[in-house]
């Protein structure tokens, strides 16, 4: 997944980035209100962890900014222990869940995935479809009943996939979730990863739209 970290604080942001990075996430980070507005106008997230004590433009406002937009991409609010008016604030500008600081590691990973979960519908924490099952939990992948080793990147596009079974995605929605800012892309990187899947997973599990892109069909 790509999340957006908006997090003033140098050391809290390397370490919450470094964290998501270590689960295979692709992490943007801005450390101000108006680089947060800017991300989000020209990016695609699948869930932003916001602080609301922010430089230049406070958390509020980005949220409100984002809400203004129409825009449903979960937000993840960070607040003091004792900011219960300021998570109240959050909650009631559009914000999808709250999370105390200083941050419980494990606290803030599940919250992350319950949120993705559920912005994509998915209630169950564990993707089953046509034989294949992926539970971002444990990181645990199979394919009917036996296990599979996937790369983070492989994970990533799977992943993306199978939360919409049907639905055809395109190279460029493949590559946003693969690679953030300064990433260097390779012209082919989403078909290497695809064949991956493909050898692992058996050839009909990815399917190619020619001329659209990729998706894995309804059961």
């Amino acid at each position: 997944m790509r999340l957006l970290l908006v997090e003033d604080d140098t050391m809290i942001g390397q370490a919450v980035q470094g964290l998501l990075r270590g689960e295979e996430h692709v992490v943007d980070w801005v450390q101000d209100g108006a680089q947060a507005d800017a991300a989000l106008r020209g990016h695609q997230y699948d869930l932003v962890l916001l602080d609301l004590g922010l430089p230049l433009l406070d958390g509020l406002g980005v949220l409100r900014q984002l809400r203004a937009r129409k825009d449903a991409t979960p937000v993840l609010v960070a607040t003091a222990r004792d900011a219960v008016k300021d998570r109240i604030a959050g909650l009631d500008a559009g914000a999808d869940d709250y999370v105390i600081k200083p941050y419980d590691m494990d606290e803030l990973l599940a919250r992350i995935r319950a949120l993705t979960r559920r912005a994509r519908g998915h209630a169950e924490a564990v993707y089953e479809h046509a034989g294949v099952m992926l539970n971002p939990d444990t990181r645990e992948a199979s394919v009917q009943g036996q296990p599979v080793m996937l790369s983070g990147r492989e994970w990533a596009v799977l992943q993306a996939l199978l939360a919409r079974p049907g639905s055809t995605l395109s190279r460029q929605q493949l590559e946003d979730k693969l690679y953030g800012w300064g990433d260097e892309v390779s012209s082919n990187a989403v078909e290497v990863y695809i064949h991956g899947l493909r050898k692992k997973l058996g050839t009909g599990a990815v399917l190619n739209v020619r001329g659209v892109g990729y998706m894995v069909p309804k059961p």
